[in-house]
């Protein structure tokens, strides 16, 4: 695929960013400035992800010198170069089919589930002034961080670039913080019920052994 057909494809830029970013948002219902500043950092990963691999190829252009020297006959401009895992270790075949594409898509894939898994206990919780407990916050505290980084890390896996690799662990520590501003609240809203969640649940991967090693640990 030539320069001319793999780049400068604004429309898929646009309609690709849109799908994402709409998908994150009827998940998420931001209403707070925190919760905002989430989904603002989400939504200009996923601008800078697809701005890369349909319009601009910055990174490809940055690193072209190296590529080339490494890979003298690759077709730099094509959109399977785009793939840059792939185009650095020299895997052949269609880089759609390798195993860090079909890892990327399990991952995109199960972050939007977990992200709508989360939305759904959350909101009913809100709706009626309890603390979210149930379902997957049964597992975790912060699943809905959880998958907007599960899903950002998938991403990643598929096509990195120069933009969004740098951004991925600034926004892995703007969750972070957010995760732990949300706990004091928390704290200080439900006291004891919070003392008590905190102490059975870990904060972000579940322990082995499910509800049953939770509830020896709380012991």
């Amino acid at each position: 695929m030539t320069q001319e057909g793999a780049y400068g494809l604004w429309v898929l830029v646009i309609l690709n960013s849109a799908i994402f970013i709409v998908f994150a948002f009827s998940f998420t219902k931001p209403r707070t400035p925190r919760d905002w500043r989430s989904f603002g950092a989400f939504s200009a990963f996923i601008v800078a992800l697809f701005t890369e691999m349909y319009g601009f190829p910055l990174t490809i252009y940055l690193l072209s010198g190296w590529l080339t020297r490494l890979h003298p006959h690759a077709d730099l401009m094509s959109h399977d170069a785009g793939h840059l895992w792939s185009t650095i270790f020299g895997w052949k075949g269609n880089p759609h089919f390798n195993v860090l594409h079909i890892a990327s898509d399990v991952l995109i894939f199960g972050g939007f589930i977990l992200l709508s898994s989360a939305w759904r206990v959350l909101y009913q919780a809100q709706r009626s002034g309890h603390l979210a407990t149930e379902g997957v916050y049964a597992r975790v505290r912060h699943p809905q961080y959880v998958a907007f980084i599960v899903i950002m890390f998938g991403f990643l896996l598929q096509w990195p670039t120069i933009l969004t690799l740098p951004m991925f662990p600034v926004l892995v520590f703007m969750y972070v913080r957010l995760a732990h501003a949300e706990e004091r609240e928390a704290q200080q809203t439900f006291g004891v019920e919070w003392d008590a969640y905190a102490a059975r649940v870990p904060r972000w991967l579940p322990r082995l052994g499910g509800r049953d090693g939770d509830r020896r640990v709380a012991q």
